[in-house]
Parts: C-alpha cells; sequence; structure tokens
C-alpha cells in the first residue's frame, strides 16, 4: 500500500486592502485611513471656530464645536513643516478631538500595503506616519490620526482651554 506524500501546506498572504483618502497640503500628497476620518467640510461652512489663547503648540489656533464635542483644530502646513497656505477643507477625525486644515481631497482610493518607514525617519515624523504606500507610481505618506497631537499636547490645551474659560467667568464675576 503506497501512502501519498502530503505536499507541505503553502501558507498564503491574504492581502486586505484598506480605503484612504488622498489629500494635499501645500502641493504635498497624504494618505489616511478612510475610516479615521468622521466627517469633511469645507472652512467656510464650519461655522464658528473659536480661538484658542495658548503660545506653546503653534499649529493649534482655533477650536470646533461639532455634535456635543470640542475638537482641535490643527493647520496641517504647520503640522508637517510646509509653507503656509491657505487651507480649503478640514478632516475632522473619528475617535480623537482633532480636526485637521487640508488644501483639497484628491479622491479616495484601496491601497494594498502600508509599508514601514525607511531607518533615516527618525525623529517626530515616526508618529506622524504609519509607513508609506504605493499608489499609481508614487509613494505617499500614510498619515497615523494619533500623530497630529501627543497625549501631552492634550492636556496643555485642555488646560489653556480652562483656564481661558476661568479668566471669562472671573471677568463676568467683576462686571456684576
Amino acid at each position: 500500500m503506497k501512502i501519498a506524500a502530503q505536499e507541505p501546506i503553502k501558507s498564503r498572504r491574504i492581502r486586505r486592502s484598506e480605503a484612504v483618502i488622498l489629500f494635499t497640503v501645500a502641493n504635498q500628497l497624504f494618505a489616511i485611513a478612510a475610516d479615521s476620518v468622521q466627517e469633511i467640510r469645507s472652512t467656510d461652512s464650519l461655522g464658528a471656530a473659536l480661538e484658542i489663547e495658548q503660545q506653546e503648540i503653534l499649529k493649534v489656533r482655533h477650536t470646533i464645536e461639532r455634535n456635543h464635542r470640542t475638537y482641535f483644530v490643527v493647520n496641517a502646513c504647520a503640522h508637517f513643516g510646509l509653507r503656509v497656505v491657505r487651507p480649503t477643507l478640514v478632516l475632522i477625525l473619528r475617535q480623537i478631538r482633532v480636526a485637521v486644515l487640508v488644501d483639497k481631497i484628491e479622491r479616495m482610493t484601496e491601497i494594498s500595503a502600508i509599508h514601514a518607514l525607511p531607518r533615516a525617519f527618525i525623529g517626530a515624523e515616526c508618529q506622524w506616519y504609519r509607513g508609506l504606500a504605493y499608489v499609481e507610481d508614487q509613494v505617499i505618506p500614510v498619515v497615523s490620526p494619533t500623530g497630529f497631537l501627543t497625549a501631552n499636547d492634550f492636556q496643555r490645551l485642555d488646560g489653556a482651554m480652562a483656564e481661558a474659560a476661568s479668566h471669562q467667568s472671573l471677568e463676568g464675576a467683576i462686571q456684576i
């Protein structure tokens, strides 16, 4: 009796694609996971953005209120160290209190892989990016939503807002 030789099991890598939004900031193309973005709005249709009084985190100058939640508005030009332009859109992120000012949305697409950052990336950009994607003969950085503001940044911004609120209540109490 012959026993059939078993062929080694071939491991298949199942490629799972991910939907991303391609957007530009100062003529530079970036990608962000589509499920990280709650909504995309024109800066004109946002309503009142409140100016925040703080000098520590220069990329944040305003807050917006959406669905009873305060979002810190990050200027992507300042964040990425690019020349400042007048952004026309804001990406309101899901899961974190960040809204990002961008120039325009190029399109939505699927990427099959995110490649690790090269070892030349050693600074803050390691926090900014999840990795790199290859889309139609272009290498595009894939932004990490949590890279726009650190936990320490949130504490400092929340502190600045609380201080501003206490100053306003003191001014109101003095005028009575």
